[in-house]
């Protein structure tokens, strides 16, 4: 698994004008394929009477999936280019239409390519990025007694605390960079006296 990877910050659009034709990036997080394609179809439906709604997704943190569409554009001038533009950026998890309403003035090959491109770029600028970095996800079981102090020394070093469980015990799952296991694990034998269970789960990603 990557280490991390970066993607849209939240769901937008943002507008451009070349040469009289307008053209609105959509774009938005996309955890799965699928989410990416009823983004692209809510998108088309909304704006069903533009002259084209080319679309590129790129899903996985290692970019496994990547998708394009020139929607009848020239071939290679929009889908391409839009996908290329998020693979510049780093971009994972994330899905890109762009809507055109032609305005009478043909652009060339190489104007597409630049109006497509540009219109992604400017709208990751606008909405901005976040990275989001790989976990071990790990589960400490403390008694009642200590849940509450050991929460807020969690949440006062900066960790992420995911879930909390009360039963017998408080069960609370955290997100640890592997680097820091070791660390955390003495942390944790020290503030609980050593009465605390621990132990390593599998891996997700979190803000970082």
């Amino acid at each position: 698994m990557q280490d991390e990877y970066r993607t849209v910050a939240r769901a937008g659009v943002h507008e451009t004008e070349v040469n009289r034709s307008r053209f609105l990036c959509a774009l938005a997080p996309a955890a799965t394929e699928q989410e990416a394609q009823d983004f692209i179809a809510a998108v088309r439906k909304e704006h069903a009477d533009a002259t084209h709604n080319c679309y590129a997704y790129v899903i996985g943190a290692d970019a496994a999936v990547q998708k394009v569409s020139d929607d009848g554009e020239p071939g290679g001038t929009a889908g391409v280019p839009m996908l290329q533009m998020l693979m510049r950026r780093d971009m994972r998890y994330v899905v890109a239409v762009v809507t055109r309403y032609y305005g009478g003035v043909k652009l060339g090959a190489g104007g597409l390519i630049r109006a497509y491109g540009g219109a992604v770029g400017e709208a990751l600028d606008a909405l901005g990025s976040i990275t989001r970095r790989r976990f071990r996800l790990a589960t400490v079981t403390v008694d009642h007694q200590r849940a509450g102090k050991v929460q807020n020394d969690l949440r006062a070093t900066g960790r992420e605390v995911r879930d909390v469980r009360y039963g017998e015990a408080v069960t609370i799952e955290i997100g640890l960079l592997d680097a820091d296991v070791d660390a955390f694990r003495a942390w944790l034998a020290d503030a609980t006296v050593g009465t605390a269970g621990f132990e390593l789960g599998g891996e997700a990603y979190g803000d970082a």
